[in-house]
């Protein structure tokens, strides 16, 4: 046991961390987005499916992790845009939307992957992004490894962060993007155009879950599978939650999630007579506790998940 628990140990599982932790740190600040405009989209789950496939397929077609990004990113923003068109512009109840597209997609996207390689036991295989080390800094023990030796996305992902708190709290653009999920009457009034911002928020969303998805079949995985995502959209729905509606504190929820992540697969080679049912419950539980004890004091946008009528007084 005391070789298990070394420095060697502990440092792959920080790495594995940051790896897992990526895609629901993307696709938490795709809610992020969305719910600061006023839309909840719980449809999280159903965006990443359909954008695994699509990043999945155009990767394995031209053999560019790349290409399968930017698809996925396409993939997310036209499935999203359902929800966009019910919701804003029919006024729609959201959430009951979200569930439509947590149905939808991954049903639809597991139809495509069906029709082009038909029904067979065997699953394809696409080609993976490589990692690209930061120069110098991929060279510092231990935290070098660790931090500065992933895949561009990865960089993105946490890049991310401080560009959306200096976004959401320095700039007026940002500043009227949050104005409109907290009070889009007074919004309109100023001449921000709601309609318009929600839909700009739905796109971002979009893509950023589409990203998310397309992360684990050209970064994580090399192939597609039903339950590819294994309700990691709701994990990050959590996250947004315990992360009170802040970058950073989407961050740390993003890898706190992560780490539970990492940590039972590697309880599961460490524990082989315990079942390894009762071990891949880790993260999940972890969501359950979350929601339980920080998920109680609201502290969104006061117009989240509300519908927008230009027309009402």
């Amino acid at each position: 046991m005391d070789t298990v628990w070394n420095v060697t140990f502990f440092q792959e599982l920080l790495l594995s961390t940051v790896r897992m932790a990526t895609p629901i740190l993307i696709v938490a600040l795709a809610e992020l987005y969305s719910e600061r405009a006023g839309q909840v989209n719980i449809g999280l789950d159903g965006i990443m499916s359909f954008g695994a496939l699509a990043g999945f397929l155009i990767c394995y077609i031209t053999g560019s992790p790349y290409l399968g990004i930017l698809a996925g990113a396409a993939g997310g923003i036209l499935i999203n845009m359902v929800y966009a068109f019910c919701t804003i512009t029919l006024g729609a109840q959201q959430i009951v939307y979200g569930m439509a597209i947590n149905i939808f997609a991954p049903a639809f996207a597991s139809f495509i992957y069906k029709i082009y390689f038909g029904i067979n036991s065997t699953l394809a295989q696409a080609t993976l992004m490589n990692a690209v080390p930061v120069p110098l800094l991929s060279r510092i023990p231990v935290i070098g490894t660790v931090l500065f030796n992933h895949t561009p996305i990865v960089y993105l992902a946490y890049l991310l962060v401080p560009f959306s708190f200096v976004f959401f709290s320095k700039t007026k653009a940002g500043l009227n993007y949050r104005a409109v999920g907290e009070f889009p009457k007074a919004a309109e009034s100023l001449g921000i155009n709601v309609i318009r911002q929600k839909y700009l928020a739905c796109i971002i969303c979009g893509a950023l879950a589409g990203i998310g998805g397309a992360y684990l079949t050209t970064c994580y995985i090399s192939t597609y599978s039903d339950g590819v995502v294994s309700g990691r959209g709701f994990i990050a729905l959590s996250a947004v939650i315990f992360g009170r509606w802040m970058p950073g504190g989407v961050l740390l929820a993003a890898l706190l999630f992560g780490f539970t992540d990492a940590l039972q697969l590697r309880l599961q080679v460490m524990s082989s007579g315990t079942p390894y049912q009762l071990l891949a419950m880790l993260p999940y539980l972890c969501t359950l506790f979350v929601l339980a004890f920080f998920g109680i004091r609201k502290a969104g946008p006061m117009a989240n998940g509300k519908p927008y009528f230009r027309e009402e007084r």
